[in-house]
């Protein structure tokens, strides 16, 4: 397949992989797309535009879907969820893994300790986040949970009941961090989720 050059650089680009067994044959709904969509919704503020799939859960599978997203439909950011357990069937983190250019292990540390205020079993999660690159092109992935609930509290962080952040989300990384592999600028919320970056690297500042 030719690689799609964006039409707009500008306009993040996201890829959703819900995996699952299950929901990919029909047996129940998927809820992980849903949710994530809702939460982009909310949380950005920049143009954004993204690209679904939904697929079992094999590696094969995995790694065609994950590198069609980003060398050939060119998203940015590629989340996934579903299959980061310790089952057998559970093969996100390996395919994940196997197109990964740079590995981005606090992303993964982030989540664990994010589940780990809500259950022991948080330990179980496998959770990974990798760069890969083409010649002209380089993407954030990241396997995220599979609960809606578990989704929103990864990505935005826990705060307390007067709103003040009490555990930071892994997104408020993401924009700095697809800001270096030359993505498009990336503004949110700061009522969802306020992304943090260098004085530096922040764009339309106020004048001192």
């Amino acid at each position: 397949m030719t690689s799609l050059k964006k039409s707009n650089p500008d306009e993040l680009t996201i890829g959703l992989v819900s995996i699952s067994d299950r929901a990919s044959s029909g047996v129940y709904e998927d809820q992980g797309i849903p949710a994530l969509r809702d939460w982009f919704s909310a949380a950005l503020r920049s143009p954004w535009n993204m690209v679904t799939r939904l697929i079992p859960d094999e590696q094969a599978r995995i790694e065609e879907t994950l590198i069609e997203l980003v060398d050939d439909v060119c998203c940015d950011l590629v989340l996934t969820t579903g299959g980061t357990g310790p089952a057998r069937r559970d093969l996100t983190p390996e395919a994940t893994l196997a197109v990964a250019t740079k590995l981005m292990p606090g992303f993964g540390e982030q989540m664990r300790q994010i589940s780990l205020r809500f259950v022991p079993t948080a330990i179980l999660s496998r959770q990974v986040a990798v760069i890969r690159e083409t010649a002209d092109h380089a993407a954030l992935i990241m396997n995220l949970p599979g609960q809606p609930k578990s989704i929103r509290e990864t990505l935005e962080g826990l705060k307390d009941a007067d709103g003040k952040q009490l555990v930071p989300g892994i997104f408020a990384a993401v924009p700095y961090c697809i800001d270096l592999i030359g993505g498009p600028y990336i503004e949110t919320d700061d009522a969802v989720c306020k992304a943090f970056r260098p004085k530096s690297a922040i764009r339309n500042q106020p004048a001192a």
